[in-house]
């Protein structure tokens, strides 16, 4: 059986990769170690990062030239816009901070550097370039909280992040995540061929390294 282009991409990024999915902030989640002042800037800006990704999905409908692809597009904009704004604005409820406030902050480097960086490979590409820029953030996440739950220094009693790490280590997101990877595999199907290959390697490894940075905004409260 031929090799998902998902687990290409995540070979050819190598370091990259494990940069992004081991980084710091993401052990230090898993310990309960991360600086609560940290996360909270973190939520801050995913707050603002998920307004981008709608965009992105927007753009996806704009992209597609199949009704397939224009509804499973559709379906991922309605589900950030009705589903998923709405449940990480409860989120953050818990941690103290306000969607009003969060709406009126700035967005820091890293949220700007990824974000434009997906609408840009949407834009000057095609609809699978677009996914491989999208693929390390919807993928990744899951994969993450997949590593933090089997990881034996990953502490779940009494740790202030479990909710997150349970999240995106459910069901529900890992369908997501397999909805994603199944796509990533029909796009190159279509549109893709082996000469396509190093460029988007290329773009989902600098995909990589922005979600590197942008933990790295996190950890260390950078603007």
């Amino acid at each position: 059986m031929a090799a998902r282009l998902f687990d290409r991409l995540k070979e050819a990024a190598g370091p990259e990769w494990t940069g992004y999915t081991r980084h710091e902030f993401v052990r230090r989640l898993g310990d309960g170690s991360l600086p609560e002042a940290s996360f909270r800037h973190y939520l801050i800006q995913d707050y603002l990062f998920l307004i981008h990704f709608a965009r992105a999905y927007a753009l996806a409908v704009y992209k597609s030239d199949t009704l397939a692809d224009m509804r499973q597009a559709g379906a991922s904009l309605s589900a950030i816009l009705d589903l998923e704004m709405g449940l990480h604005v409860r989120f953050c409820a818990g941690w103290g901070l306000d969607e009003a406030a969060m709406a009126a902050s700035p967005e820091a480097t890293g949220t700007l550097a990824y974000t434009r960086y997906v609408l840009e490979r949407g834009t000057a590409g095609d609809l699978l370039d677009l996914h491989v820029a999208l693929a390390p953030c919807i993928v990744g996440y899951a994969e993450i909280a997949a590593e933090l739950t089997a990881d034996p220094a990953t502490r779940l009693e009494g740790n202030p992040y479990r909710a997150w790490i349970e999240m995106y280590a459910g069901e529900e997101y890992r369908a997501v995540a397999a909805a994603e990877m199944a796509q990533l595999d029909s796009l190159y199907a279509r549109r893709g061929g082996e000469a396509r290959f190093p460029d988007l390697a290329r773009t989902f490894t600098t995909a990589s390294r922005l979600e590197a940075g942008f933990w790295e905004m996190g950890l260390k409260l950078l603007p």
